[in-house]
């Protein structure tokens, strides 16, 4: 699909395009180990953009989900990467997903929950990543469990241990990467959601910039860049979300 002129201009008020990334999603994102810089799938698809409008690119990288919804909102930044959610919906427009990830929960070993149905219950506190999509998520579903938030989701089990709570929820390979980590600690069995991936911009740029970017995610779906961004930055029990039939 051609992107005219006024598109590129849509996305780069100031001449780049300003791509937040979010570190605090580590299948998504990253600090490369040897450079420092921002890596991963995130990272890849950013610049594959930033290429097919013609534009320089200006990585602006947060440590939690929530500061990088917040620049996207405020159009600090042109585009960022997001597990899609009605609230967030509010000031950001989403193509469909890209990639789909798992949400659990981890427990201590010893814990007396066996099941993702038993930790909505009275005295059970459950801590989350604040901002981040299942903060949101069991922030409207959880109805008895309380909620506690540490500042960043990879800091999800550590404050989980150190506050003394029930249950940690987070992304999946980031829960199972903690437990093989500390030691001690076990998932529940299966899943409490799954979060979809997305790209976003300010819902001030207007339809045909948004349109430009459903498209463009749609076509690196088809082509296997995702899958190959996937691979080449050693993801696993992430998949790529299913195309959608059309894009007009």
């Amino acid at each position: 699909m051609p992107i005219s002129a006024d598109i590129v201009k849509a996305f780069t008020p100031t001449g780049v395009l300003r791509a937040s990334i979010n570190l605090g999603n580590p299948i998504l994102a990253h600090r490369h180990p040897q450079t420092g810089e921002a890596d991963g799938v995130s990272v890849d698809l950013a610049r594959a953009f930033a290429a097919r409008l013609g534009v320089d690119i200006e990585l602006v990288v947060f440590d939690a989900a929530g500061k990088s919804v917040e620049a996207v909102t405020a159009a600090s930044a042109d585009i960022g990467f997001f597990a899609i959610d009605p609230l967030r919906g509010e000031g950001i427009r989403f193509t469909a997903p890209y990639v789909l990830i798992e949400g659990a929960y981890l427990v201590r070993s010893g814990s007396p929950l066996q099941a993702n149905e038993e930790v909505d219950r009275p005295g059970n506190r459950v801590m989350v990543g604040k901002g981040s999509a299942y903060d949101l998520f069991l922030t409207r579903e959880l109805k008895a469990a309380s909620i506690e938030r540490a500042p960043t989701s990879p800091a999800v089990v550590d404050t989980f241990l150190a506050e003394i709570a029930d249950v940690a929820a987070g992304v999946k390979q980031q829960l199972e990467a903690d437990a093989a980590r500390l030691g001690g600690l076990r998932l529940l069995p299966g899943r409490f959601m799954v979060i979809q991936q997305a790209m976003g911009t300010p819902t001030s740029r207007g339809e045909a910039a948004q349109q430009a970017l459903r498209v463009f995610v749609e076509e690196c779906k088809r082509s296997g860049f995702v899958a190959d961004a996937l691979t080449a930055h050693g993801i696993q029990g992430a998949t790529v979300a299913p195309p959608l039939i059309a894009v007009q």
